[in-house]
C-alpha cells in the first residue's frame, strides 16, 4: 500500500520562486555583513544535549529538539530507556535516551565555538552565520518549527560602539529590503536587574521577566496574574506596573526611568548604555521600549528586538544583545559578546505581503534558443555554449515542437528574451532575438548576440 506523501508539520518545501526570493534576502543581508567586517562561520546542525540545556530559560528548554540515542531499543537497554523517557516526560534529560539535540538558535553554537578556538582566535571577533535552526513550537503564521536565523556577533569586546553597529547593521538591512517603517526596540537588561531590586531583589529577575516578556501577547491584566502566581506582592506588581506604563517620546521614557530606578547602580548603568546608543543612532528607527525583555537567560546588557511595519501583523522580525560571559558556561570565562539575529522566514512573509520583492528577482535564464529541428538544435546547442562561456543563463527547448508551444514555456518561466536560429538564419549567420515583455523583435549577426544579451 503506497504511503500519502508529507513533511513534518512546522516545515516547508521551497520552491525555485522561494528559493530565489530567499536567496535575495540571504544576499542582502550577508552583503551588509561582509561591509561591516564580519567573518562567514558555519557550526552542525546537531549540538552535544549539555550544550544547550539551561540557556534559554525555562520556556526555552522545552522548545529544544532532542535526538534519540541509536540502539535504545536494544534488550539490554530497555529498562534503562523506560526510566529515561520518564525522566523526558518530566523534562528532565537522560543520556540513556538522548545525548544529542538539533540547534535551537545561533549564537550557543557560536559560543561554544569560541569556547573551543579562543587560544587561535583574534579578538575582537566579528562573525555572521545564516543556517537554519529548530524549535518544538506550535506551527502558526510566522512561526515554524524548522526556519534560518542570519546571525552577526561581537565577542572580546566591551565597546557600546558594537551596538551602535549593529544597531545600523538593522536600519542598512531593512531599508535596502524596503521596510521603511520597521521598528528597532532597545532595553537593557541592567534595567529589569534594577526593578527586581526594587520588587525584593535580583533573584525576582528570572519571574519578572518571563512574564513581561509576555506582555504583548497576553496583556497587563494577565502578566500582572502571572506575577502574582510566581509570588510577587501586590506593592512588587505596582511598581512594575508602573514600570510597563512608562510611555512618550524616547527621550521622555529616559526621563521617567531616571526617577523610578534611577538610585540603583546597575539601573544607572543600563541608562545610561541605553542613552548612548540612542544618541549614536538617531538615524535609525530605534525606539526605547523598558518592556522589552527578551526571555533569554544569558542577556546581560543592550538588548534589541526588530519589529515589522505596523501594516502587517507579523511582530518580531529580529532581535539579539548583550552576553558579557556567555564562553563562561563552557569553562572559558571574561570574552564578552553582542550580536544580533534576522528572522529570515519572517521577513520573507513581511516582504511578500507587502509585495516589496523585486519584479526581476525571479530572472535567472536570459534567454531560451528554439528548437526548430534537429540539425538547427545542434547548431544552437553550440550557439548556446558560446552564450554560457560569456556568462550569459540561457537553455536550449528540449525538443522541436510548435512555435507557440516553446514561447509558452518561456513565459511560465519568466524568460525574458527568445532567440530562433532556423535554417536560413544559419546559412546568413544571424538570428532573431525577440523581447518577450515588449513584443520587439530584431535580427542580430550571431558575433553580436552575447553583447546584446549581456547588456540588456
Amino acid at each position: 500500500m503506497s504511503t500519502k506523501p508529507s513533511i513534518p508539520q512546522g516545515t516547508r518545501d521551497f520552491s525555485a520562486e522561494v528559493v530565489r526570493k530567499r536567496n535575495y534576502i540571504f544576499s542582502v543581508i550577508r552583503n551588509v555583513f561582509e561591509l561591516y567586517s564580519f567573518q562567514p562561520l558555519e557550526t552542525p546542525a546537531m549540538e552535544n544535549l549539555e550544550t544547550l540545556m539551561g540557556k534559554y530559560g525555562e520556556e526555552g528548554d522545552k522548545l529544544i529538539f532532542k535526538i534519540l540515542n541509536n540502539g535504545i531499543n536494544n534488550e539490554k537497554n530497555i529498562e534503562k530507556s523506560k526510566a529515561g523517557f520518564e525522566k523526558l516526560l518530566e523534562g528532565k534529560s537522560s543520556s540513556d535516551i538522548t545525548e544529542r539535540a538539533l540547534k535551537y538558535d545561533l549564537t550557543i553554537p557560536f559560543a561554544r565555538y569560541v569556547a573551543m578556538n579562543h587560544t587561535k582566535l583574534t579578538f575582537p571577533f566579528r562573525r555572521y552565520q545564516i543556517q537554519p535552526v529548530w524549535r518544538a513550537d506550535r506551527p502558526q503564521k510566522g512561526r515554524y518549527r524548522e526556519f534560518t536565523q542570519c546571525d552577526a556577533d561581537v565577542v572580546g569586546s566591551l565597546s557600546l560602539l558594537n551596538e551602535v553597529e549593529l544597531a545600523n547593521i538593522y536600519h542598512e538591512v531593512f531599508i535596502k529590503l524596503g521596510l521603511k517603517n520597521y521598528e528597532l526596540k532597545i532595553n537593557s537588561r541592567k534595567i529589569l536587574v534594577a526593578l527586581a531590586e526594587l520588587c525584593g531583589g535580583a533573584d525576582k529577575m528570572i519571574d519578572i521577566t518571563i512574564a513581561i516578556d509576555k506582555l504583548d501577547k497576553i496583556g497587563l491584566e494577565k502578566v500582572k496574574e502571572e506575577l502574582q502566581e510566581r509570588g510577587l506582592k501586590d506593592e512588587q506588581i505596582t511598581i512594575i506596573e508602573s514600570y510597563l506604563n512608562i510611555t512618550g517620546t524616547n527621550e521622555e521614557k529616559l526621563t521617567q526611568i531616571k526617577s523610578l530606578i534611577g538610585s540603583s547602580e546597575i539601573g544607572k548603568q543600563g541608562i545610561e548604555e541605553v542613552d548612548f546608543v540612542f544618541q549614536q543612532t538617531k538615524n535609525t528607527n530605534l525606539s526605547i521600549d523598558f518592556t522589552l525583555a527578551r526571555g533569554l537567560n544569558y542577556y546581560t546588557g543592550i538588548i534589541f528586538e526588530a519589529k515589522a511595519p505596523e501594516e502587517v501583523k507579523m511582530g518580531s522580525i529580529g532581535g539579539g544583545g548583550r552576553y558579557d560571559d556567555l564562553t563562561g558556561l563552557f569553562g572559558v570565562p571574561n570574552i564578552p559578546g553582542v550580536g544580533i539575529s534576522f528572522g529570515v522566514d519572517r521577513i520573507y512573509d513581511v516582504l511578500e505581503e507587502m509585495n516589496l520583492f523585486p519584479q526581476d528577482v525571479q530572472v535567472s535564464t536570459k534567454a531560451l534558443l528554439f528548437n526548430m529541428g534537429e540539425v538547427e538544435s545542434r547548431f544552437a546547442f553550440g550557439i548556446m555554449q558560446q552564450l554560457r562561456s560569456s556568462g550569459i543563463a540561457c537553455e536550449l527547448y528540449h525538443e522541436a515542437t510548435k512555435i507557440n508551444k516553446q514561447f509558452t514555456y518561456a513565459e511560465k518561466k519568466n524568460i525574458p528574451f527568445v532567440v530562433i536560429i532556423g535554417s536560413k538564419e544559419i546559412e546568413e549567420k544571424n538570428c532573431a532575438v525577440k523581447n518577450l515583455a515588449t513584443g520587439n523583435q530584431e535580427t542580430l549577426a550571431l558575433e553580436n548576440l552575447a553583447g546584446y544579451l549581456k547588456n540588456l
